[in-house]
C-alpha cells in the first residue's frame, strides 16, 4: 500500500489547493512587481555588457598581454605567466577567444558581486552568533538546493537572457566568501583583539585596523573559490541565454558532438587552473606580509 492512500481524499485535496495558492500568489507579485525587478537588474545588465564589449573588443594581443601582466601581478611566478599565454594562444587558435571572453566577463562580474555583497554579510555574522545562526542555513540551501529549482522563479520573473544567467551563477558562488569572511574574522587571535582593546582602539578600528588584515588569507580563499564555483556554473547559465564557453558545450551535448564539449570544457578548465593558481599564490602573499606585519 502505497503512502498516498494512507492520506484521505480531502488531504490531497488540501495539497493541491496549497500549491495552487502558492504559484497563484507567485504569478499575481510578478505580474504586480516583475517590471519593476526588471528594471532594479537593469544596471547589472548594463554593467555587464558593457564589459562583455569591452573584452570582446579590445585587440586580442593587448588582452593577452594585460592578462599575462594581471598574472604576473598576483603570482610572481613567471612558469604561471609562460602557462597562461601559452593556454590562452592554444585556446585563441581553435577559435574560442571570443566566448572566453564572453565567459571571463560573466565570472569576473559575478565575483565583483558577490564580494561586494558576500565580504558585508560575512562581518556581520561574525559580529553577532544570532546572525550566524540565521545565515548559516540560508547558505546551506543555496549551496545544495538544484540549480534547476530556483531557475524557475528567476525565469518567471526575468525570462531568458544574461541577468538570469548571472543571478543563477550568484546564488551558487556567494556562500564561500561569506562564510570564509566570517571564519576568518572569527579565528583573530583574543590576545591580538585585547592589546588593540589596550591601546584605546574602537570596535570600528579593531574590524578595519586588526581583523579584516588578519582575516584576509581566509577571505581570499573564499574569494578563490567563488571564482571556482562561478565558472562551474556556466554551462548551467547557458541554459538562460548566457554566452560564452559554456553554450558551446550546452551545443555539443545536443549534437552529441564530442570534441566540441571536450574543446570548450578543457577551455574551462584552463581558465580555472589560472584563477585558482595565481590566487592561491596570491593569498599566500598575504598571509606572510600580515605574519610579517604582526607577528
Amino acid at each position: 500500500m502505497s503512502l498516498l492512500t494512507e492520506f484521505p481524499e480531502m488531504s490531497r485535496t488540501d495539497l493541491r489547493d496549497f500549491k495552487k495558492g502558492i504559484d497563484g500568489a507567485f504569478k499575481d507579485f510578478n505580474r504586480a512587481y516583475g517590471e519593476d525587478i526588471e528594471n532594479f537588474f537593469k544596471p547589472l545588465l548594463y554593467a555587464l555588457k558593457w564589459f562583455e564589449d569591452l573584452l570582446v573588443d579590445t585587440p586580442w594581443p593587448l588582452m593577452l598581454l594585460i592578462i599575462a601582466l594581471l598574472v604576473w601581478a598576483g603570482s610572481r611566478s613567471w612558469p604561471l605567466v609562460l602557462g597562461t599565454v601559452i593556454s590562452l594562444l592554444l585556446i585563441g587558435y581553435l577559435g574560442m577567444w571570443e566566448n572566453m571572453m564572453f565567459t571571463l566577463a560573466l565570472t569576473t562580474v559575478a565575483t565583483i558581486v558577490c564580494i561586494v555583497l558576500g565580504i558585508p554579510v560575512g562581518i556581520l555574522m561574525s559580529k553577532s552568533n544570532r546572525m550566524q545562526a540565521i545565515i548559516t542555513p540560508i547558505l546551506d540551501i543555496m549551496q545544495t538546493i538544484p540549480a534547476f529549482v530556483y531557475l524557475i522563479p528567476i525565469v518567471i520573473m526575468l525570462g531568458i537572457g544574461l541577468v538570469p544567467g548571472l543571478i543563477a551563477v550568484i546564488i551558487y558562488a556567494l556562500p564561500p566568501v561569506v562564510r570564509l569572511t566570517n571564519l576568518g574574522i572569527r579565528l583573530v587571535d583574543v590576545d591580538i583583539l585585547e592589546a588593540a582593546d589596550a591601546f584605546g582602539a574602537s570596535p570600528r578600528q579593531k574590524l578595519w585596523t586588526v581583523q579584516m588584515p588578519l582575516a584576509l588569507p581566509n577571505i581570499f580563499a573564499g574569494v578563490n573559490q567563488t571564482i571556482m564555483m562561478a565558472l562551474a556554473m556556466v554551462v548551467v547559465a547557458s541554459l538562460l541565454g548566457v554566452h560564452g564557453l559554456g553554450l558551446e558545450v550546452l551545443k555539443a551535448v545536443n549534437q552529441q558532438y564530442i570534441t566540441l564539449g571536450f574543446m570548450n570544457g578543457l577551455a574551462i578548465v584552463a581558465i580555472a587552473i589560472v584563477f585558482d593558481r595565481t590566487s592561491q599564490k596570491f593569498g599566500k602573499r598575504l598571509q606572510k606580509h600580515s605574519e610579517v606585519v604582526h607577528g
